[in-house]
C-alpha cells in the first residue's frame, strides 16, 4: 500500500521494554523536553551515568504524516495529535482567566517542542533588570552578558536560521548558524504599510533548517509546523534525547514520577510509575525539567515531615508567579491575493516598540502572519459542498486574508499560581495541577496599545478588518513561566543563579519555571541557554 497513512494509524512507539531503575546513576533527569534533553546529552557527553524519566511515551518518527493528518482533520482536537490522555493529563483551572493546559503541552519524549512554532529570540537586556529599568517586576540574579555565551551555544545546538537585520535585538557575538528564511509574499505587502507608518520589520530567528543542518533536511514546506513537522526540519527535543542515548544515557518513557524521596538536605530517589509497576530510581543528583506546571506539582506532591509545605518550598513560593504571554491580534481581508498558508511559520516581526516598556506599558512585539484565514484543505473538510460549488467557494474565500499577532509580557503576580487540586485526581490517584491564572492591568492596557498599531497597519493596507483579539478576549501564548523563580535570597526565590534549589544540595531545576519575569519573547531559546548553564553547574558537583 502506498500514499498517506490514515490518521488513526499513528500510535506511540513500544519504547523501553525494560523500565527498571539504572544502578549507580550519577544523575536522574526528570522530563525529556528541550531542557531535559540538553542537560542529559551534556552530562552523558562528560561521561556521567544519566537516566531520564519521561511521563509520556516515545513517538515513532515514521508516524508524523499520520499525525499531520490528525492535525488537519476537524474530527481530531489538538491534544489528539500527540496522544494526549485526558485521565493522565487531568487538570483544573480556577483562576480569573481560564487556562487550556492540555492545548499548551505535549507529554512524551520531545515534550512540547513536538508541537511548538519554533521561534527562538533572545530576551532583551532590560528583560533581565525589569525592576531597575522599568520600575516593575523584579531583576533577575543574572545579566544578559552572563547568559550571552549560553545563548550562542543554544543557537548552535537547536540550529537557528536568522539574520542580523534586527536593529532592536541585543548584541550578539557571531552569525546565526544558518541564513534567515526570506520574507514571505504577504510580508512584502506589510512592508509597504510599515514604511508608510515608520515601522521597521526584520527577520525572525527560527529553530528550523533553512538548509540541511545537523543531519536533518531543510524545510520542505509542509506548512503544519504547529502542531507537527513531518520532515524534522523544525527542531524538537528528540534531537538531544537521542544524542544523549547514543552517548550512554538511559531514557525510560511512560514513567511519570510520583514523588521525590528525600532527607532534610538532599533527594534520595525518584519514585516512578510504569505500565508494569512502580520503581525507585536513586541517583547522586537530580535535575527537574518538567516545565512551569509539572515541576511545581512534583515538588508539592513530594511534601514530607521535613518539608510539610512541599519540597524546596521553604520560601513558600513553589507554584507562585505563574506567567504566560498574552496574545493580541487583528486581521482582515484584502481585494488582492495574499498567499496565506504557503508558509507555516513567521518570517518577519517588529521589535520596534519593545524597549519603550515601563511601569505603565509592558514590552511587546508585533508578528506578521503567513497563515491567516482557512487553508484550502480546511475549507474542503469543513464544508458541505462538492465539485464546482466547492471550487467556487475556494476561489472566492481563500488566499486574500492578512493577520497580525502580538505577544505581551505579563508581570509576575503572587496570586497567579500553580497548586494542587485535592478534589480531582489523575489516573494514578494524584491531585491534579490547578492553574490559577490571573492577569494584571498593565498587560491589558498594553494589548489595547498593540491593537491600535495593528489597526493602523491594516487600515494602511486597505484591509476590511474581520477579527480582533483584544483585552476582553485575549488568551495565553502557551508559554508556561515562573513557579520556581530564580533569585539570590532563599526567602524570595526557589533556586539560585546556579539553578540549584536553595533547600536541597543535589537538586537543580532546568525550566522556564525559574524565570523571575517573562519578557515578551518566546521562551525556548532562554530555556535551552539556562539548561546548558545548569548542566555546567551539575558537572561541578558530580
Amino acid at each position: 500500500m502506498s500514499g498517506r497513512p490514515p490518521a488513526e494509524s499513528a500510535s506511540p512507539a513500544d519504547g523501553a521494554a525494560d523500565r527498571s531503575p539504572v544502578e549507580d546513576a550519577d544523575v536522574c533527569v526528570i522530563g525529556a523536553g528541550p531542557a531535559g534533553g540538553i542537560v542529559a546529552e551534556r552530562l552523558a557527553q562528560a561521561g556521567r551515568e544519566v537516566v531520564v524519566l519521561e511521563a509520556g511515551p516515545r513517538f515513532d518518527f515514521d508516524d508524523r504524516l499520520a499525525r499531520q493528518e490528525r492535525a488537519i482533520r476537524p474530527a481530531y482536537d489538538r491534544p489528539d495529535v500527540w496522544d494526549g490522555d485526558p485521565e493522565r493529563d487531568a487538570h483544573s483551572a480556577s483562576g480569573e482567566w481560564f487556562y487550556p493546559l492540555n492545548h499548551a503541552r505535549v507529554k512524551g519524549v520531545g515534550g512540547s517542542t513536538l508541537h511548538w512554532q519554533g521561534m527562538v529570540m533572545r530576551l532583551h537586556e532590560d528583560d533581565f533588570r525589569s525592576g531597575t529599568a522599568r520600575g516593575v517586576g523584579v531583576d533577575w540574579p543574572l545579566e544578559y552578558d552572563d547568559l550571552r555565551p549560553y545563548y550562542a551555544e543554544a543557537e548552535r545546538e537547536l540550529g537557528v536560521a536568522g539574520g542580523e537585520d534586527n536593529p532592536f535585538a541585543p548584541p550578539r557575538e557571531e552569525p546565526f548558524p544558518m541564513e534567515a528564511f526570506p520574507p514571505s509574499y504577504s510580508d512584502g505587502l506589510f512592508a509597504e504599510a510599515c514604511d508608510e507608518l515608520g515601522i521597521e520589520m526584520h527577520s525572525v530567528p527560527n529553530a528550523r533548517n533553512s538548509e540541511s543542518y545537523d543531519d536533518r533536511s531543510a524545510c520542505v514546506g509542509y506548512g503544519t509546523c504547529q502542531p507537527v513537522c513531518p520532515s524534522g526540519a523544525k527542531y524538537d527535543a528528540t534531537v538531544h534525547v537521542e544524542r544523549a542515548e547514543r552517548k550512554g544515557a538511559t531514557v525510560i518513557d511512560r514513567a511519570p514520577v510520583q514523588r521525590l524521596e528525600h532527607g532534610p538536605d538532599a533527594i534520595e530517589a525518584a519514585v516512578y510509575a510504569t505500565p508494569d509497576g512502580e520503581y525507585r530510581q536513586a541517583a547522586d543528583a537530580f535535575v527537574i525539567a518538567c516545565g512551569g506546571v509539572e515541576t511545581p506539582r512534583l515538588l508539592l506532591l513530594s511534601k514530607s515531615s521535613h518539608y510539610p509545605d512541599g519540597l524546596a518550598n521553604s520560601s513558600g513560593l513553589v507554584g507562585r508567579y505563574f506567567m504566560d504571554h498574552l496574545f493580541a491580534g487583528m486581521g482582515g481581508v484584502l481585494e488582492e491575493p495574499t498567499r496565506q498558508n504557503h508558509v507555516g511559520f513567521l518570517t518577519s516581526e517588529s521589535h520596534q516598540f519593545y524597549d519603550e516598556a515601563d511601569a505603565e506599558f509592558a514590552p511587546f512585539k508585533l508578528e506578521f502572519f503567513n497563515y491567516d484565514g482557512p487553508s484550502p484543505v480546511e475549507m474542503a473538510l469543513s464544508g458541505d459542498d462538492w465539485g464546482d460549488d466547492l471550487l467556487e467557494r475556494l476561489r472566492s474565500e481563500y488566499g486574500n486574508h492578512v493577520g497580525l499577532g502580538g505577544l505581551v509580557e505579563q508581570l509576575p503576580r503572587e496570586d497567579s499560581y500553580v497548586a494542587l487540586d485535592y478534589d480531582r485526581t489523575d489516573d494514578r490517584g494524584n491531585p491534579v495541577p490547578d492553574v490559577h491564572w490571573n492577569v494584571g492591568d498593565r498587560a491589558l492596557r498594553t494589548i489595547e496599545r498593540v491593537n491600535e498599531i495593528q489597526r493602523e497597519l491594516l487600515e494602511e493596507l486597505g484591509a476590511e478588518i474581520t477579527w480582533q483579539v483584544d483585552a476582553e478576549n485575549t488568551g495565553p501564548a502557551y508559554h508556561h513561566m515562573g513557579t520556581t523563580r530564580m533569585g539570590t535570597e532563599p526567602t524570595e526565590s526557589v533556586v539560585g543563579p546556579d539553578l540549584r534549589t536553595h533547600d536541597l544540595e543535589n537538586c537543580w531545576i532546568a525550566s522556564s519555571s525559574v524565570f523571575p519575569t517573562g519578557g515578551a519573547m518566546n521562551p525556548t531559546l532562554t530555556i535551552a541557554a539556562l539548561a546548558l548553564k545548569a548542566a555546567d553547574h551539575v558537572l561541578e558537583s558530580v
